[in-house]
């Protein structure tokens, strides 16, 4: 075995530490990966989507529209007898002065009523196809004494709603072997936001974990309607995504806030629904114990550091994608994690709506979130063997190897290498795999020309990539 069949060998042993970056890292991501860990280690700290998941098989609730036919009656008019060829030239005489004369009358007096005004005014007035606005967040104002908080949650709860994620499964006998057709059986089930309708559709804010691997998804309103619901566009790294469904059910929305202005204190409400829709619109209380926490979580895109709010109200499993409202009832956070482990309470995170606007924008207009693409895979460094470290300097001890590269990439064309150690972009230190992706993914933009600090054969050198999409 040569070197690098060895070193192959060792990756492959490896293979569950790292990531792949030879695909953009877009929303399809999470779909070619497939389904999310709903759990995941970071340091010591057992961190839960709040996502509910089940094996139970339910029907979905169909529904059949019948309408009537619009019947139309249509008249004949009575034909008169022939009364000889005199009276037919005399009839057809007399018929065409009439229309000459009437034509005269119509072309001369028309064009002095309104009657063509207001039939182009008509026209010009036709409604336009109803636009999917950009979201923004409100501004915070002062709590009117007249609305209680009961009040506040009673009015945001109506544009809260359930999500039932149903996934393929295909029927084995006793033998493991496949048998009939597969069927959609109930995975999991999370919450939503609806934050916009139009006169076509009504959309929906949740997170991407719980709307991951779905075949269908059932969406169950405040007044206990059910309807099935699109997939506009998702993120696994954000862990968003927004669904659409028909206007005709939705008769509230909620606005987001801005989440720049909370801090340590605030009272805050989360609304969702815990271990499934039996306890549909729950309302838990809290405040925000912290603002601008960056968690470590694995997605089915990769390792991602979220910048998220911390709060002790309760999270539970069928939260995801719930609303954290501030006391004006605005959304301020999208419930997403909380840490599960014996003898830790009210630790529940929140994606900050500051954070989640941009995304739920550029999915409704893209469908995805398109992200610069280097075209490598990445190992840490801190876990390859150093007999792979290639001669490198004591002092380097942090750092990403490649692992791979894509021969159609931009990695490829500015020659980076499999074994080089990446230790810096653009002068910035990058220790880790997560360290990178952050830069990648926030600092620079596709088309962008960053400067690659690597190590090869124990030697610094600096290579210039393109960035592609």
């Amino acid at each position: 075995m040569n070197y690098r069949d060895d070193f192959n060998q060792e990756n492959e042993q490896n293979e569950t530490n790292s990531f792949d970056l030879t695909m953009p890292a877009n929303s399809q991501n999470g779909e070619d990966a497939g389904k999310t860990n709903l759990e995941s280690e970071s340091n010591t700290h057992h961190f839960e989507r709040a996502s509910f998941e089940t094996q139970n098989l339910q029907e979905a609730n169909n529904r059949e529209y019948t309408a009537s036919p619009n019947m139309a009656e249509l008249s004949r008019s009575k034909e008169e007898p022939k009364t000889g060829k005199k009276r037919n030239l005399k009839g057809f005489a007399s018929t065409l002065a009439a229309g000459v004369i009437g034509s005269v009358l119509t072309l001369t007096i028309l064009p002095h009523t309104s009657y063509m005004k207001d039939y182009y005014s008509n026209v010009d007035n036709q409604p336009a196809a109803a636009e999917v606005k950009p979201v923004t967040a409100q501004p915070t104002v002062a709590k009117s004494s007249d609305n209680s908080i009961a009040d506040t949650v009673e009015s945001v709860s109506k544009a809260i709603v359930g999500i039932v994620n149903y996934q393929k499964q295909q029927n084995n006998d006793f033998f493991g072997d496949s048998s009939g057709p597969s069927q959609s059986v109930e995975s999991g089930s999370g919450s939503g936001v609806i934050f916009q309708k139009n006169n076509n559709y009504a959309y929906i804010v949740t997170n991407n974990h719980v709307v991951e691997g779905a075949s269908k998804l059932e969406i169950s309103l405040y007044n206990g309607e059910k309807t099935k619901a699109e997939v506009v566009g998702k993120d696994a790294l954000t862990d968003l995504a927004v669904l659409k469904i028909d206007a005709k059910y939705v008769n509230a929305t909620a606005s987001f806030g801005d989440s720049s202005v909370l801090r340590p204190g605030d009272q805050v409400y989360a609304i969702g629904n815990p271990l499934g829709l039996n306890l549909s619109r729950t309302v838990t209380q809290g405040i925000v114990s912290a603002t601008n926490r960056t968690i470590s979580v694995d997605t089915s895109a990769g390792s991602w550091d979220t910048n998220v709010i911390q709060t002790d109200a309760a999270i539970n499993p069928g939260n995801s994608g719930g609303a954290l409202i501030n006391s004006q009832g605005q959304v301020i956070g999208i419930n997403s994690l909380k840490i599960s482990e014996n003898g830790v309470e009210g630790l529940g995170f929140a994606i900050p709506s500051n954070d989640a606007i941009p995304i739920v924008n550029q999915l409704i207009k893209n469908g995805k979130i398109e992200r610069p693409y280097i075209g490598v895979g990445l190992e840490d460094l801190d876990q390859i063997p150093q007999v792979y470290w290639q001669n490198l300097p004591n002092s380097v001890q942090k750092g990403v190897m490649i692992t791979q590269v894509d021969p159609q990439s931009a990695a490829s064309k500015s020659g980076l290498e499999v074994k080089d150690v990446i230790v810096s972009m653009n002068g910035t230190k990058i220790g880790t795999s997560s360290e990178l992706r952050k830069y990648l993914y926030t600092k620079v933009n596709v088309g962008d020309t960053v400067k690659f600090g690597v190590y090869r054969n124990g030697n610094l050198k600096t290579i210039d990539v393109q960035l592609s999409k």
